[in-house]
């Protein structure tokens, strides 16, 4: 029986690659890992995480261009920039929040 982590990083939170240089929002969490065998594979074998912790999906960004990421919460640190992330599809999914983070567009306010 595997222990289930509890996830450091929120839906809507701004992160960034512990070592690449990437960030980006997160979009939704898995409690562990749970892409296919063949993404894990093509990963270096001195590199990959492991795979009892939560992994993200991000909205990501680098210097030239956009795209979905997946990545181990090993990988991630907050980014503190306050700099809003240009990945076209975070606006279909988020609203931009007074504190520079990212709520998502169908929560409701209380």
């Amino acid at each position: 029986m595997s222990k289930t982590s509890v996830a450091k990083f929120n839906i809507g939170q701004v992160v960034r690659h512990r070592e690449f240089p990437f960030r980006g929002v997160v979009y939704d969490v898995d409690p562990e890992f749970a892409n296919s065998e063949e993404w894990y594979e093509a990963l270096p074998a001195g590199t990959r995480p492991r795979r009892d912790q939560p992994f993200y999906r991000l909205f990501a960004e680098n210097a030239g261009s956009q795209y979905v990421a997946y990545v181990s919460e090993q990988n991630l640190l907050p980014d503190l920039s306050g700099e809003p992330v240009q990945h076209p599809q975070v606006g279909d999914v988020f609203d931009l929040d007074e504190g520079g983070g990212y709520r998502r567009r169908n929560a409701r306010m209380n």
